[in-house]
């Protein structure tokens, strides 16, 4: 008999040992290369931290590509990558509304002229897939590079918003798998409960309070960024359930197999996908009013 981890009073194992303990290794081999390296760019920030996230962007952009493939619908991948790239460069390059305008319109124009019966699910899933994950991307570019003169400011804002992601995942996951009753959301992912979601919110602020400690004298004060820790938990998890459904919708596990014992990139910045433009959206409207 194989080893296994058994379900308390069962005898059907649970999970393969050797496979468990083999992941576990990747994970945590991957993790200690990955997670240096980019606390390492988000610190140098720049065009370095930028060309990093693009990169993640479009990989994020091929991985929900290939799950919609799954579904026999292609986005048009062409016009997907410059959707793209055009919202990464938006804040960098003149008549950008212009240049949106015209692949808007030779995507339809593209799509109609194919005459596919597909041809309309197409143009969808091409602008949804353009628009997703850079958003996402740009908005954690702009709060790592464009709020503050101060470099380690910036640092210090974008650590700030990746660890309260991080800290709402972990403690939504410790809290939810040992205290978790009540399903947050059964039909779209069956382990999410609100005994989870609220240890999620105690894990956002946890980060949060970490982060200020570490830098007391950071620009924005604990008062005007307490609000970040309700956003990050709202909208982290929306995030994660967001991808969960297009994974259940296309029957697979993870968006690839890229990150060794991690799946995909958009496994991994799901959270962060939505919580960045939630939290930059926020501070936005702060600078606006003149509040900071």
């Amino acid at each position: 008999m194989s080893a296994g981890i058994y379900i308390s009073g069962s005898q059907v194992p649970f999970i393969n040992l050797k496979i468990y303990v083999s992941e576990l290794k990747k994970r945590v081999l991957l993790a200690l290369v990955a997670a240096p390296l980019f606390i390492a760019v988000v610190w140098l920030g720049g065009w370095p931290f930028k060309i990093m996230m693009t990169v993640v962007a479009l990989i994020i952009q091929w991985e929900m590509a290939c799950m919609f493939r799954q579904g026999q619908t292609m986005p048009n991948r062409p016009f997907m990558y410059m959707i793209g790239v055009w919202v990464m460069l938006l804040p960098y390059i003149p008549y950008n509304y212009l240049i949106g305008l015209a692949l808007f319109l030779l995507l339809i124009l593209t799509e109609i002229i194919r005459g596919s019966d597909r041809s309309y699910s197409s143009l969808v899933h091409t602008i949804f897939c353009g628009l997703y994950a850079p958003v996402g991307i740009l908005t954690l570019i702009l709060l790592r590079n464009d709020f503050f003169e101060a470099q380690f400011s910036g640092f210090i804002l974008a650590s700030m918003v990746i660890l309260m992601v991080w800290g709402n995942d972990v403690f939504a996951f410790l809290i939810g798998k040992n205290f978790g009753k009540n399903l947050l959301a059964p039909q779209i992912s069956p382990k999410k409960t609100w005994e989870g979601f609220f240890g999620g919110v105690l894990g956002a602020a946890i980060g949060l309070l970490l982060v200020l400690l570490l830098a007391p004298n950071f620009e924005i004060g604990l008062v005007l960024m307490l609000p970040t820790v309700m956003l990050v938990s709202v909208f982290g998890p929306v995030g994660d359930l967001a991808a969960s459904k297009l994974k259940r919708m296309y029957d697979t596990k993870d968006s690839s197999n890229i990150l060794p014992g991690h799946g995909g990139f958009f496994d991994r910045f799901d959270a962060l996908l939505l919580a960045a433009p939630a939290v930059y959206l926020y501070i936005e409207i702060l600078r606006i009013t003149g509040t900071i």
